[in-house]
């Protein structure tokens, strides 16, 4: 019987492995994905940067005296303890930068709240995009044509019904929502507050630390079982018009109501 010679044959490569070469191509492609986002990530904060310094005169004097403060008192310390100052100055320099990174973002963000307190939307959004941890957050549950709105919120404290707009609207809603969702969730607490600036309100740029500092009342695999519950219900769908978001400044309040009205 003649042997089959197998020298010099080339191995055959796996159904659907991808070659050397794939495999090159693709850690390629994932580095450039990543150096564009990066580069994307840096455009944004300077255009964030060039728009926040034109508005607070402060921001610059701040991160500067932050940046040097923070580096001299670094060195310092690090001169007392024995070591050569140009050796700690360097860790001074990056943690000064660090510090006046925090400042530009804690005054940005104080701008944006600013900018929002007392638009119709700007709890929703508050809530939908900086709030912190697993929550639930269901916007406009209940609302009425000046975009008064109720929204729900569900995590390990409970339902939380938050309400925006004039108060003598916003708090028949919440005391009616609150009965409505009360026969549902039984023994869970609910909580109701009202966003705004007056006595016993709550400010737009609290809300989320305000939500955060209340008790831990249920179970973590509690919160997704009452907000299906919840949703079972039929509840109203958010009324036609009430914005998911804060309205763009000049808006017509009577020519959004006229679009609603028309939906």
């Amino acid at each position: 019987m003649a042997k089959t010679s197998t020298s010099g044959a080339s191995p055959v490569k796996a159904s659907g492995s991808p070659s050397k070469a794939e495999l090159k191509q693709l850690k390629k492609s994932k580095k450039s994905e990543k150096r564009a986002a990066s580069k994307d990530r840096r455009k944004q904060i300077w255009q964030a940067f060039q728009m926040q310094r034109k508005e607070d005169k402060r921001l610059l004097p701040l991160m500067i005296g932050a940046l040097l403060l923070t580096a001299v008192v670094i060195t310092g310390i690090g001169v007392l303890v024995g070591l050569p100052w140009w050796a700690v100055l360097p860790f001074g320099i990056i943690f000064g930068a660090l510090v006046a990174m925090i400042i530009f973002s804690r005054r940005v963000q104080a701008n944006v709240y600013a900018k929002a307190e007392g638009t119709p939307g700007a709890a929703a959004w508050s809530l939908q995009n900086n709030l912190r941890g697993r929550w639930r957050v269901t916007p406009a549950v209940a609302g009425t044509a000046q975009f008064d709105a109720v929204h729900r919120v569900i995590g390990r404290p409970g339902v939380v019904l938050i309400g925006e707009g004039a108060p003598h609207r916003v708090k028949p809603l919440l005391a009616q929502e609150k009965k409505r969702i009360a026969r549902v969730v039984g023994d869970t607490p609910i909580y109701d507050m009202i966003v705004g600036t007056e006595e016993g309100q709550v400010p737009l740029r609290k809300l989320n630390q305000k939500l955060m500092k209340l008790p831990r009342n249920i179970a973590a695999n509690s919160v997704g079982d009452i907000d299906n519950r919840l949703n079972a219900l039929g509840a109203r769908s958010p009324q036609a018009g009430i914005p998911k978001g804060p309205m763009p400044a000049g808006a017509k309040m009577r020519s959004v109501q006229r679009s609603a009205r028309r939906r």
